[in-house]
């Protein structure tokens, strides 16, 4: 038989799920998403059930079905693979007239459940005539096109608009590590300004129409290159025009996201901030290195080092750095390395301590020097590593070496 397709509005509405395993576990999350007045039944649930359940988002029966759990209810999803079991449930819903959706048996099924792709407020679901493989090898070439902008299925985004401000993330420079939200976004787009920690390989997918502005070649003082930023950012939304600012990392993360905010509210432009993967962390984990580990770090610390230790207008206090037992992470630090170093030293970080330096971490560039405290800045001279690079000091650095 051929189904017929239909999207379910069930916010407040009573679904039963009966089964608390690994099919249950999967089927929740959307169901909850979707607003549904929730009851599970089970004996038994997994952890990732109970903690929905501790939370208060779904009521859980702990016990084995019982057919007035039915009474009320516009929806079952039976996710047991006991065959006798669920056709108990299918029975009582039959007698209900409730849709009833079979983990165990499609055929026995009165509903079936698609595979399911959701690109911003666009929700694509595919049936597969019965074959979920089919099914799943649909929506996901579907969601290839979606996310890499062949199909524009979003092109008026809720959050996006005229008169409206993104600031985006873009991630440590691989472009595949855009936020899904951050990449509909710069789909949507009327006016772009980057700079050069952007992932410059997404600027191949935006629309012809599109204006974009290179904030790194405005000719001007630092401070008075980020008023100028801010200017564009106002000037172009009050002429109408939906900007993103694209960042590279994330736009909080000594990315001036901050103060990009404040320009827009205090020009009473409405602005949305869209978190970005910070180069802090995934840098370190493109080259093996992670930030913490079990028995070797319970801590990580991020920094900027764009000022040397001692510069009056610096806010780091680097001998109480010295003294933390756990992880190091510099940013915008290699010019300031042999100070940082030192100054390190100095103040108690023992000479060996392992340091690795990450250039172009997640690029096709990336290269890594590993070294010592002590010996750092001069294999970093050797090496001739040049910015953007991370670095990260402390014993993590060989844990997966």
């Amino acid at each position: 038989m051929t189904p017929y397709p239909l999207g379910l509005q069930l916010d407040g509405l009573r679904v039963l799920v009966v089964g608390g395993g690994a099919v249950a576990t999967r089927r929740v999350p959307a169901l909850l998403d979707a607003g549904a007045d929730l009851v599970l039944v089970s004996p038994h649930i997994t952890p990732a059930l109970q903690s929905h359940a501790d939370a208060g988002r779904l009521t859980w029966l702990a016990r084995r079905f019982e057919p007035g759990d039915l009474d009320g209810a516009w929806l079952v999803h039976v996710a047991v693979d006991d065959p006798e079991a669920a056709a108990r449930v299918s029975e009582a819903a039959a007698e209900r007239r409730v849709f009833c959706v079979r983990a165990d048996d499609r055929h026995a099924a009165t509903a079936w459940t698609p595979a399911v792709t959701r690109h911003g407020p666009v929700t694509v679901a595919v049936l597969g005539g019965g074959d979920p493989l089919r099914a799943v090898a649909v929506r996901d070439t579907i969601a290839e096109d979606l996310a890499g902008g062949a199909v524009d299925a979003v092109a008026a985004p809720d959050d996006a608009g005229p008169g409206r401000v993104a600031l985006v993330g873009s991630g440590p420079g691989d472009p595949e590590l855009i936020t899904v939200r951050g990449r509909r976004l710069l789909a949507a787009a009327d006016v772009v300004v980057i700079d050069r920690l952007a992932a410059g390989l997404l600027l191949d997918e935006l629309r012809p129409d599109v204006e974009l502005v290179d904030a790194s070649k405005i000719p001007y003082g630092r401070s008075v290159a980020q008023e100028e930023i801010n200017r564009v950012l106002v000037d172009r939304a009050r002429a109408g025009k939906f900007v993103v600012r694209l960042k590279g990392g994330d736009p909080f993360v000594f990315g001036r996201g901050g103060e990009e905010v404040q320009a827009c509210a205090a020009a009473g432009v409405p602005v949305v901030v869209v978190p970005g993967i910070s180069s802090s962390i995934a840098v370190p984990s493109a080259a093996g290195i992670p930030v913490t580990h079990r028995g070797v770090a319970h801590e990580f610390t991020v920094v900027s080092g764009h000022l040397p230790p001692g510069h009056p207008e610096s806010l780091v206090d680097w001998p109480v750095l010295a003294r933390l037992r756990g992880t190091l992470c510099v940013l915008m630090g290699l010019k300031n390395l042999p100070a940082i170093a030192a100054i390190l030293q100095e103040h108690g970080r023992a000479p060996d301590t392992p340091v690795a330096v990450v250039q172009e971490g997640t690029m096709r560039d990336q290269r890594t020097v590993r070294a010592t405290l002590s010996t750092v800045a001069d294999a970093v001279k050797e090496a001739a590593l040049r910015p953007p690079a991370v670095v990260v000091v402390g014993p993590v650095v060989n844990t997966l070496a």
